[in-house]
């Protein structure tokens, strides 16, 4: 399901903030006119692709903060779960050091919702509700503007790590296209030459900015 030009979907949960702090209803409403947004989910505590990933987000925190972007992690475990993980030294395969949230999807809903749930409930011959997948997400990423409408949007499937300089290029085009009106051509990066669609439906190059 594309998410793109859609409002994000609402949710309340508990989340690890600021690398310990479990906080009870966590939303990204908070940023609603003030901050853009990347929201990613990951798979799994515990695993080895994923603290990759978290740790590389960490890394380039400043880069989003610059930019007056929120970073918000997402996956199915617990609150206790992602708090456990934190603690743990990155070379014993954890995530301490990790300072933005980490939302606890525990009922799936928030992973079904964006799309990236892997797996479905359904109802057997006893009318028992079984699951047919691992109930886990795939490794989806959204770009969220401060009106709170997905404007990007990237889901890979389970070993496939991300790459964080890429969403960081994605912000900066789509903050460059709300300043300037102009659009963004194939692999633009900050500072390179943008383009402006006239009337007639063509598109010229403009100056360096």
């Amino acid at each position: 399901m594309a998410l793109v030009g859609k409002k994000a979907p609402l949710f309340k949960a508990k989340a690890v903030i600021n690398g310990g702090e479990i906080v009870a209803d966590f939303s990204l409403e908070q940023y609603i006119g003030k901050k853009h947004v990347i929201f990613f989910f990951y798979p799994k505590d515990f695993t080895f692709v994923c603290p990759t990933e978290l740790h590389a987000f960490q890394e380039k925190i400043a880069e989003f903060e610059s930019r007056n972007v929120a970073v918000v992690a997402c996956s199915t475990d617990t609150e206790q779960s992602h708090w456990g993980w934190l603690q743990m030294p990155k070379a014993q395969g954890g995530i301490q050091g990790v300072k933005y949230p980490i939302v606890a999807d525990t009922t799936k809903t928030i992973s079904m919702n964006f799309d990236v749930l892997f797996g479905e409930y359904e109802v057997d011959e006893n009318n028992a509700l079984i699951a047919t997948g691992p109930m886990i997400a795939f490794r989806g990423l959204y770009l969220i503007d401060k009106k709170g409408v997905v404007r990007h949007q990237l889901i890979n499937d389970l070993p496939l790590g991300r790459n964080v300089d890429e969403a960081i290029r994605m912000v900066d085009a789509l903050q460059f296209n709300e300043e300037n009106g102009e659009v963004c051509p194939a692999n633009w990066v900050k500072g390179e030459t943008a383009m402006k669609a006239t009337h007639d439906g063509v598109a010229s190059y403009l100056s360096k900015k």
